[in-house]
């Protein structure tokens, strides 16, 4: 990259303490001292050295605007909400970031949860600088490594460690419309698209992050320029703490999940604008602007309490904030005359009347969080699952709308004229191997298939006419493949079987309780029957509309996919398994299932089996 390349007084490699501020204040006195100063005084000013004091008014008393006039981001308002919830509060006792520390250091983590969740920092408290530095650092491990890592960056992409400005666009994975850059001055804006560009250069296969750029801006104010990157490359790299969406997909299933939520635990709330506006897409539409509601129209004070809590437990604090703005956003519009309440009736008159209330939250921070936390039965397990669910819905619905059947029993063939067919070799390496398949049923079998699987060519990785009747040699050949083809041929000759999206190897895992988990696989999956009739039956979730709840209508019995105790294989599952095989790879039993909606797949529920089959694909 190139530009143009100024000094500034920053913090470089080696001066990560440059920006400490001065210790909180202690009394009313001193904070009377502190107000006479000029804003734009640096030693006087609670905020980064990044952050443009004139644009965030005088420090007035307590106030973070001492304007009435003038909202949290730069706009017209009401003044309430610019002063509501930041009185002095001397007579409360705010812990300290030596205190919080403490309690770090002594791995207190529900006290530290807690302590986040209810003490009252004001946006311009000192204390804040070192209070996210010590929150991050529950994550972040090896800080000297990420600030070394980070300063090497810089120094092979802009070759300086000076600030570069003029250095072109930001990342495509940047929403244009979500840049809110929260005060900044014009080196703190420069400083944050560097970090930006040095987490796109790191970390490649992000393509979607529309809330990275603004939370970068949100850590700047209380944290130097490579603590703020170690900090952002830990929300990015994170897998038990989820914070920020990477893909279209992600952000998709993020909206989705929320608004599943709120429809279990802010029901009041979504059930009166349901009933306003009348549409199912106007409801959607609605969640789909969540985030917005959050970063882009929340006031300063609000936000800033809320990254407290998110900075320590992730993306769930965002779906409780989001429930607390829809009841607080429902209470505000009973309390109006029938007379004053908006027509909630049109998609652009919810979303304004929607981002007034919160652009003008007439209500304290503290309060915005009491109805966040107060929202009952809400956990990170049910959080996770619905996500999980959720996302499987959207890729196994995306997978299979070349393939969807006409009806329940028939299915319509994709034209084979434009797909990936197996290679000449690989047809005739099968119909030597093979005692299941004709060349015939495998490119049925092979029409069914995901079209990014038909990229790769079928290789037989094991047979019971080769390998024996084991379970433990079917695993040991089997396991650590995904996809692969599993067929039955019984002793009357019928054959039939299943696409197994997932590893075998993960009947292994463990769930979040240190067990040994169920049923596992994705919505990818489908059983099938190619003798006598060629049928395929795919995840009934597919179907599922979204005019309703979506995946969450599919019930936790029509998700069984596949699960082995090491004795036994079984896929599909709810009221019977679509295909039961026991240890000796002998017998076996087939039933209609939930999962798949599917009848018997043979002439009768008990079968004997000829030879078993298993497929899988090369370099996959």
């Amino acid at each position: 990259m190139t530009g143009e390349v100024v000094s500034y007084s920053g913090p470089g490699p080696g001066d990560s303490n440059s920006h400490i501020v001065e210790p909180p204040i202690e009394n009313d006195a001193e904070i009377g001292k502190q107000n006479s100063s000029p804003p734009s005084s640096p030693r006087r000013c609670p905020f980064q050295q990044y952050v443009d004091a004139d644009k965030l008014g005088r420090l007035s008393g307590t106030s973070v605007l001492d304007s009435p006039g003038i909202s949290s981001l730069g706009r017209r308002s009401n003044g309430r909400a610019s002063f509501m919830g930041v009185r002095k509060r001397s007579h409360l006792h705010n812990k300290t970031a030596e205190e919080v520390e403490r309690i770090v250091q002594a791995g207190k983590i529900r006290e530290l949860k807690n302590c986040i969740r209810s003490h009252q920092w004001l946006p311009f408290d000192c204390v804040r600088s070192r209070l996210w530095q010590i929150i991050s650092s529950v994550h972040v491990k090896d800080k000297a490594t990420m600030d070394s890592l980070y300063w090497d960056t810089v120094k092979q992409i802009y070759g300086t460690h000076d600030l570069v400005i003029k250095t072109g666009p930001l990342p495509t994975f940047v929403e244009p419309s979500f840049q809110m850059s929260y005060y900044l001055n014009e080196t703190g804006i420069q400083v944050a698209r560097r970090v930006v560009n040095i987490i796109s250069y790191s970390c490649p296969d992000i393509t979607y992050a529309p809330s990275l750029y603004p939370i970068t801006c949100l850590l700047l104010h209380y944290m130097s320029e490579e603590d703020c990157y170690a900090c952002v490359s830990h929300m990015v790299a994170s897998k038990k703490t989820k914070f920020i969406t990477q893909t279209k997909l992600h952000f998709e299933t993020i909206w989705r999940t929320s608004m599943i939520l709120c429809r279990r635990h802010a029901k009041s709330a979504v059930s009166y604008i349901a009933k306003q506006a009348g549409e199912n897409s106007i409801v959607e539409s609605i969640h789909q602007q969540w985030l917005n509601c959050i970063f882009k129209e929340l006031p300063f004070q609000h936000l800033v309490r809320v990254m407290d809590c998110f900075l320590f437990e992730g993306r769930k604090v965002m779906y409780r904030v989001w429930m607390a703005i829809l009841l607080l956003f429902h209470r505000h519009l009973a309390s109006l005359p029938p007379n004053n309440r908006p027509a909630l009736n049109k998609e652009s008159v919810v979303e304004s009347t929607l981002f007034d209330f919160c652009h003008n939250l007439p209500c304290s921070p503290e309060k915005l969080l009491r109805t966040a936390y107060g929202v009952r039965n809400f956990s990170s397990s049910e959080m996770d699952r619905l996500f999980i669910k959720t996302e499987m819905y959207l890729k196994s619905k995306a997978a299979a709308s070349a393939s969807m059947p006409n009806n329940k029993n028939t299915m319509i063939h994709r034209s084979r004229s434009s797909d990936v067919l197996p290679s000449s070799q690989s047809q005739v390496n099968i119909q030597m191997m093979s005692h299941t398949l004709t060349i015939r049923e495998l490119l049925t079998v092979w029409s069914w298939l995901p079209v990014r699987i038909t990229m790769y060519q079928p290789e037989l990785l094991y047979t019971t006419e080769e390998h024996g009747c084991s379970m433990t040699t079917f695993f040991n050949r089997v396991e650590q493949h995904e996809p692969i083809i599993l067929i039955v041929k019984t002793t009357t000759e019928e054959v039939f079987g299943a696409y197994c999206s997932s590893r075998w190897a993960e009947r292994n895992s463990k769930d979040c309780h240190g067990g040994r988990q169920g049923y596992f696989g994705t919505g990818e999956t489908f059983v099938f029957t190619l003798v006598p009739n060629e049928i395929k039956y795919p995840w009934v979730g597919i179907s599922a509309t979204s005019s309703a709840e979506g995946p969450s209508c599919v019930r936790h019995a029509a998700e069984l996919f596949m699960a082995s105790d090491g004795h036994m294989v079984t896929v599909g599952g709810g009221k019977g398994q679509a295909i039961w095989i026991d240890e000796n790879i002998r017998y076996g039993k087939t039933d209609m299932c939930l999962t798949f909606n599917n009848p018997p797949l043979a002439s009768t529920s008990d079968f004997e089996i000829k030879v078993l089959e298993v497929y899988g694909f090369q370099n996959v």
